[in-house]
């Protein structure tokens, strides 16, 4: 298991049981996955900038990637953009929240943006919840969860 880029509280072996999966799936199902990790907690960043306009771009980007419309400097370009909003957030938890959606756009770049997009959700449940060790491995069981769903579904 690799260990997390960013310092969080986490469910260490949840975590190596979805670094595990991670491996077997398609760029594109890890891609899917990860947007859905940032949609989950993107109301953390919209309680601070109710217009998510270029967020939601930046996912659409990803999207159009997915079933090669877009290129890989398109999909870096459009993280980019998100990592600049969080440049201007005020809140902490906000900011994690927009590092959630960058890092999740920027799977369809490089695959290893996916476990550190789910690392920045972590994070931002742990912001929310005081680190609160419950929370926390709701949200990585809900992520397995999802991953199990791509797997099975795409």
């Amino acid at each position: 298991m690799s260990k997390s880029k960013i310092k969080i509280i986490d469910d260490l072996s949840l975590r190596a049981e979805i670094e595990q999966k991670i491996e077997k799936m398609s760029h594109v199902q890890l891609a899917q996955w990860a947007l859905s990790l940032a949609k989950h907690v993107l109301p953390y960043l919209e309680q601070e900038l109710p217009n998510l306009e270029q967020v939601e771009q930046a996912f659409k980007v990803n999207e159009l990637w997915q079933v090669g419309q877009a290129t890989v400097h398109q999909v870096r370009q459009a993280g980019f953009q998100i990592h600049n909003i969080a440049r201007e957030c005020q809140s902490e938890i906000a900011k994690t929240a927009a590092r959630t959606a960058g890092q999740a756009v920027a799977v369809g770049h490089m695959r290893e943006h996916a476990i550190v997009a789910s690392d920045y959700a972590i994070k931002v449940i742990g912001l929310a919840s005081d680190n609160n060790m419950k929370c926390i491995t709701e949200e990585r069981t809900w992520q397995l969860i999802q991953l199990q769903n791509f797997q099975q579904d795409h």
